[in-house]
């Protein structure tokens, strides 16, 4: 199918979200694999994720659609999700590639589309848990809440403390990252042949114009890129990567980043494509715009550190931005939006402002926070209120790391009744 009427597809696709709707549902093949799509489950920028079937088995799995048009998306950016799933499986809690694969557009070489085949988790993921308390006027049970998020806590363990595998044995999963990042290049490069084909000119005019703050920004990417941020790391060393856009909710329809395993108490923390290596020190004032700006494409505003909102020459962005956005959605959780959103909706004010003076409050807090109205009998208890504290904490070294927040967290879940509401 040519690149224009896949695109009217997926539009039409978007707008009815029932694909089965039409006669006789699309396929389409994953290698050697063969699926049929049933419906339109998330978009967001230049991906679509669909609900497919295997037409051999009947299984279901989640289908994420990627369009890397030359110049906006780049095979590489979209293989770098597959690159980081591979590289961290396997874990409980961080979803894992079944499969994926690179497709050329017969009507536009110059374009490609990178299919990436995933589990589908029918309990969906932690905002439609959030929508359906807030529908049900029900709320999480905070045992049952706390539990989620220390599984979370452990997903983010295995990528801040990430350590360097070397042969022989256990370097399997790093191998299987770097066969995909050679692939990416592979397309990508593909990709700019075909472009200097078409205008060969257009090559000599950008290198002409290209300046010291162009090449320091291409080197920026080159050392975000997954596995080659471990080059010169002994096996056995420790290479730390932030996820960067932690948040239960679906931004621009997108899917959300934590999902729900089957068993209704497992969280699978997903969409690695914000996943950069940390700490990155800012040396420069043009690092510091192309921090800022990835930040703005790839960190889901609500859920951003205040540190990637106006990044400082002489600062370090490091892992600590995830802690800031598990706070944010623990908020989320217990209260049905983020703590910026809820705050900005109150005082009709800016929220990058309420982010960057850390201005939230719980709503049965008064106008200082920590001085608490009247309590009500579905009154969020203390101990949880507090780990939410701690991770809002605007200072970055003010922040617990990983290790803190999951003893902190074990021993919050310790102190509190059982719920009995496991499904």
């Amino acid at each position: 199918m040519g690149s224009l009427g896949s695109y009217f597809l997926d539009v039409i696709y978007s707008f009815t979200n029932c694909m089965s709707c039409f006669p006789g549902s699309p396929q389409l093949k994953i290698n050697s694999r063969s699926f049929k799509i049933l419906r339109l489950l998330g978009e967001g920028g230049f991906s679509y994720v669909y609900l497919v079937q295997d037409t051999s088995n009947q299984q279901l799995f989640a289908l994420k659609k990627i369009r890397c048009p030359f110049g906006q998306e780049s095979v590489s950016l979209a293989l770098k999700e597959v690159e980081a799933y591979t590289l961290f499986s396997p874990h409980p809690n961080i979803i894992h590639s079944i499969d994926y694969s690179v497709a050329s557009d017969r009507s536009d070489p110059q374009a490609k589309t990178v299919y990436i085949l995933l589990p589908y988790y029918r309990r969906g993921n932690l905002q439609d848990m959030i929508n359906a308390n807030l529908v049900n006027h029900t709320k999480f049970p905070e045992r049952r809440l706390m539990v989620l998020f220390l599984g979370v806590c452990r997903a983010l363990k295995a990528m801040h403390q990430y350590k360097v595998k070397g042969p022989p044995g256990g370097a399997t999963s790093q191998s299987k990252a770097k066969k995909v990042r050679k692939e990416a290049a592979r397309a990508d490069a593909e990709q700019a042949e075909a472009m200097e084909m078409r205008a060969p000119s257009r090559r000599h005019t950008q290198r002409d114009d290209e300046d010291d703050e162009e090449q320091e920004a291409e080197g920026l990417l080159e050392s975000e890129e997954v596995t080659m941020a471990q080059e010169g790391i002994a096996p056995g060393g420790e290479r730390a990567y932030a996820h960067r856009d932690i948040k239960p909710d679906m931004a621009n329809n997108d899917s959300g980043n934590v999902m729900i395993a089957d068993d209704g108490v497992t969280p699978i923390l997903m969409d690695l494509g914000s996943l950069a290596p940390a700490p990155t020190p800012i040396t420069s004032r043009s690092l510091a715009l192309q921090v800022q700006d990835t930040a703005a494409e790839h960190s889901t505003m609500p859920y951003r550190a205040p540190e990637l909102f106006d990044v400082k020459t002489g600062s370090v962005i490091d892992t600590k931005v995830d802690i800031w956005s598990l706070g944010c959605t623990l908020y989320a959780c217990l209260v049905g939006k983020s703590p910026f959103e809820a705050r900005s909706d109150e005082t009709g004010g800016s929220l990058s402002i309420c982010v960057l003076g850390g201005d939230w409050r719980f709503p049965d807090e008064g106008p200082q926070r920590g001085k608490q109205k009247q309590p009500t009998e579905d009154a969020i208890s203390e101990p949880v209120k507090e780990v939410v504290r701690k991770c809002l904490s605007v200072e970055p070294n003010e922040r617990p790391d990983v290790d803190e927040l999951i003893h902190i967290t074990e021993s919050v879940i310790e102190g509190l009744p059982e719920d009995g509401s496991e499904e």
